[in-house]
């Protein structure tokens, strides 16, 4: 039960870097085995093209075929048997395969795949179980029965949702609300006041079509499982699936562009997603701008703190990383070389022969931008015209959910524009723009990727789009040009290689097509090679072993992160308390007794917000503890007494405000415990620049104590609040505190300046003299719980109590004499006790700040302070068993045990004031 700093593993594993480096070249090697184990396999045939628009954002429009799924299923099982291989769940919300009843109790399976399949289809070291729907309604249970059965042979598991339920979730809130926020198209514009009761609707659709995924995930799920949850159908599915174990390894993929916070505040159940995604231990996004709007999210709207690793809440860290995913590129190359790709490509040779061919692969979707792609094409013919008859643009435009209205309207829009543009600048043998409403086969799309000079990518907003990397590894030898929206996530990892355009901006776009059209060979080549060299490296298979590898190794991180603070054992510290003859109690008050914060106050209950209260199911609880006479509760807040005295009053305790500078019980009045000699002289400075930065930053305030300033900017947007503060600690360092004898104490969102010495530590001995003084004890404390949230220059409350450390360094002596009028300090190190004795046995009844400011009608005294009596820490007889000490949502600490939040501190209040001594 030593303190947690001196607990250090000496084979503590290695850093995030080196482990992960250490787990790619692993990968590496193991591909390279699997690929002497194919030499001179073929490549497989491949016919199908996925166009399901809900499935994913990053549709490869080169899908698989029966046999190539199959063997990436089942291929787990022909492995290397001697590697035990770890159980991955992949759950997303369609299955790659979809169902056809044939029969009362027969099934027939379609592959219907996309970019995940495919990505995940190289993870040969997972044993992987698939989990989603199968895209049938399926009542009855002999049908279910069945398919369950037919599944189970693709290493598939179904969830069955009813036909209600699919139409509330899946085509009203994922496709109705979610997908077009994220892509930025806002909510939908209906008349509210008739949608509101349609919109709970979906919701409460889409939480229970949620748990229904996690009950089917806890049916099959076993130990070391790590479930990877996808897209933004199943934001929900983490908060779930922690709910019911919360050990369980989860990680969460957006496949979508993920969208400022400003936009994602728009959702009236925006706090509730968030909060559910956080749940995961890992989430990933394509690009950094996605994760840095999903963080920025987490901290405007949900008020957490974000950090370079992701989102911190109450002390579990939920990493936020990205992870762009890639393609089997491997795949497109050897295909080049089948014969029937081969026959592709001489045939369209021959058919655009003199003429520069552009191309277009897109969903008919309002986000892709075809509308605004034809138009600046048709600005190009027309301030280029020597290339009217010299270029010509195929545009395939896969239909997708043709029953909506918006997409009728698109699909009748992008057919007016292209039959004006073909009739104002074709020919009676030939036409500007060739368009098809339809899809492409694997070799085709090879061919055509093949022999295309300009591909023309104009996405409105595109989680990745992976039309951009196809064409990539199609261009070994024609290494033609990329023209590429920055609004698509591949502009982030292709830019450099591609031409990028606004999309909106028609004549950009018709400028980069004049400049792809007349670029010289050697620069075409450069920027091809650049990107040939990404495509390749960063594949499908990388993306998701990279992605499961993080999460591993995040849950490792984790678990160290716990292991150096354990969690408090709730149990054995209501058992040691009920042993126990006399007890003290030491309890922190801010975020450990008070309400969690919550930034509804910003708004309306702003002022309400800044005075902390005590948590309203504390207050029974702590009241019945209060009144038992072998036990001793101490409040030590950084608070003033104003503060503790309206929420303490009622209470039988002691009070001890602005880290036990003042102290007092709630019966009696307060007195000081400041040295006499302590200089104030540094306040009306520290003042003035408090004053200058709450006015420039919009949200914060100060508070301006007896003994100490502090700055807040809780309520202030996070990232400027924190530039505000960098910038106020530079220029109190160089200026007014440059001399005097303070510390500046970074908290939570706040910069405090006390006096030298000042710590809740330093003042505890003086609070046991004055516990002693006044209740006359006849027994020494043999029990102490002390647990709060407190600031890193405080956690000398913890070390004061220890009684055995294992570190010679730290070890403290102790007295056990119970006689109250002896001045001990002898748990105070011994280098400093004369010090301390010295500043402590020098007291006064009012404080210098107060002194100077007695005067003024708008900051009194609250009560006459008076002279304390001398000091008695020598009452302690105190085991190391029977002290817990508790930081209260901090990841590292000097305290022996961690609470995660105040809801734990409340629960272990209400444990020890409901516990009775047995028999």
């Amino acid at each position: 039960m030593s303190g947690s700093k001196c607990n250090v593993d000496p084979a503590t594993p290695k850093s995030r870097t080196e482990r992960l480096m250490k787990e790619r070249n692993l990968r590496k090697l193991n591909r390279v085995f699997n690929l002497n184990e194919k030499a001179g396999d073929s490549l497989r045939d491949a016919d199908l093209f996925s166009n399901d628009s809900a499935l994913t954002e990053t549709e490869n429009f080169a899908s698989l075929n029966e046999e190539e799924l199959s063997e990436g299923i089942d291929g787990y099982e022909r492995q290397d048997q001697r590697l035990p291989k770890q159980r991955l769940l992949v759950v997303a919300n369609r299955l790659p395969v979809s169902a056809v009843r044939q029969g009362k109790d027969s099934w027939q399976l379609e592959i219907s795949v996309g970019g995940l399949v495919s990505a995940l289809l190289g993870l040969k070291e997972f044993d992987a179980r698939w989990i989603g729907w199968a895209g049938v309604n399926v009542p009855d249970e002999i049908g279910q029965e069945a398919l369950t059965k037919a599944l189970a042979e693709k290493k598939c598991i179904p969830v069955f949702l009813d036909e209600d339920t699919v139409h509330q979730y899946y085509n009203g809130y994922c496709n109705n609300i979610i997908w077009p926020l994220f892509h930025y198209l806002g909510l939908p514009q209906e008349d509210r006041l008739s949608t509101t009761r349609s919109f709970q609707s979906q919701f409460d659709a889409y939480k229970k079509a949620n748990q229904m995924f996690a009950d089917v995930v806890h049916e099959h799920y076993e130990d070391g499982d790590v479930v990877w949850c996808h897209d933004y159908h199943l934001m929900f599915l983490p908060r779930c699936l922690k709910e019911k174990n919360s050990n369980i390894k989860v990680g969460w993929f957006l496949h979508t562009p993920f969208p400022s916070s400003e936009i994602h505040r728009m959702l009236p159940s925006r706090r509730d997603l968030l909060e559910s995604v956080l749940a995961a231990d890992l989430v990933g996004f394509h690009t950094y701008d996605y994760a840095r709007h999903f963080v920025s999210a987490c901290t405007r709207i949900l008020g957490l703190e974000g950090t370079p690793e992701g989102v911190e809440n109450q002390g579990k860290l939920t990493r936020v990383a990205a992870f762009p995913i890639g393609i089997d590129s491997d795949r497109f190359i050897r295909a080049l070389e089948l014969p029937q790709v081969q026959d592709h490509i001489k045939e369209l040779k021959e058919r655009f022969a003199g003429r520069k061919v552009m191309l277009g692969v897109d969903r008919l979707d309002m986000i892709k931008g075809i509308p605004q792609k034809i138009l600046a094409f048709e600005e190009f013919l027309e301030e280029n015209p020597e290339w009217r008859d010299k270029v010509v643009l195929l545009q395939i435009a896969v239909p997708t959910r043709t029953d909506v209205p918006e997409y009728q309207k698109l699909s009748s829009q992008v057919h007016e524009i292209v039959g004006r543009i073909n009739g104002r600048f074709g020919t009676l043998t030939a036409v500007p723009i060739h368009h098809l409403d339809r899809s492409l086969d694997f070799h085709a799309l090879c061919a055509l990727y093949a022999v295309t000079d300009v591909a023309l990518i104009t996405s409105l907003r595109d989680g990745m789009n992976l039309v951009s990397y196809e064409f990539v590894a199609c261009q070994a030898s024609k290494k033609g040009v990329l023209i590429l929206s920055e609004f698509a996530g591949a502009a982030q990892s292709l830019g450099a290689g591609a031409l990028l355009v606004n999309p909106w901006n028609i004549a950009e776009v018709a400028a980069s097509i004049s400049q792809a059209l007349n670029m010289p060979a050697d620069e075409r080549e450069k920027m091809h090679q650049h990107n040939f060299m990404h495509v390749t490296t960063h594949t499908s298979q990388e993306w998701a072993a990279t992605f499961v590898s993080e999460l591993n190794d995040t849950i490792i991180e984790a678990q160290l992160r716990t292991r150096q603070v354990p969690f408090l054992p709730v149990k054995v510290a209501v058992e040691r308390y009920l042993q126990s003859n006399n007890r003290l109690l030491m309890l922190g008050f801010n975020a450990t007794l008070t309400e969690p914060a919550s930034t509804q106050g910003v708004r309306g209950g702003h002022i309400r917000e800044l005075q902390s209260r005590l948590h309203l199911e504390i207050k029974e609880t702590l009241k019945k503890l209060c009144d038992d006479r072998r036990t001793n509760i101490v409040i030590l807040s950084g608070s003033d007494r104003a503060v503790l005295d309206d929420n303490f009053r009622e209470y039988n305790l002691w009070l001890a405000a602005e880290n036990g500078m003042f102290l007092r019980h709630s019966t009696g009045e307060w007195m000081t415990t400041m040295p006499e000699n302590l200089n104030m002289d540094w306040v009306d400075s520290v003042k003035h620049v408090f004053e200058y930065f709450t006015e420039r930053t919009p949200g914060s305030h100060f508070e301006l104590r007896e003994t100490s300033l502090v700055w807040k900017y809780k309520y202030a947007e996070s990232h400027f609040g924190k530039l505000q503060s960098k910038d106020m600690l530079q220029h109190l360092w160089t200026g007014p505190i440059s001399n005097a004898a303070v510390d500046v104490v970074q908290g939570d969102r706040s910069v405090e300046v006390r006096s030298v010495g000042v710590t809740k530590g330093a003042a505890i001995d003086r609070i046991l003299g004055e516990i002693v003084r006044n209740k006359g004890m006849k027994s020494p404390i043999d029990y102490v719980l002390c647990a709060g949230h407190f600031l890193s220059k405080d956690e000398d409350v913890y070390t004061f109590f220890e009684p055995e450390l294992p570190c010679e360094s730290l070890a403290l002596a102790r007295t056990r004499s119970l006689d109250p009028a002896r001045t001990s300090i002898s748990m105070i190190p011994d280098s400093t006790n004369q010090v301390k004795a010295h500043q402590l046995r020098k007291q006064r009844s009012l404080s210098t700040l107060e002194r100077s400011n007695y005067r003024s009608a708008a900051w009194r005294p609250i009560v006459h302070d008076r002279m304390s009596l001398p000091e008695g820490s020598s009452v302690l007889d105190l085991k190391a068993e029977n002290f817990f000490s508790c930081t209260v949502s901090r990841k590292q600490s000097d305290a022996r045990y961690l609470l995660q939040s105040s809801d734990n501190v409340g629960t272990l209040i209400k444990e020890l004031a409901e516990s009775k001594s047995p028999n």
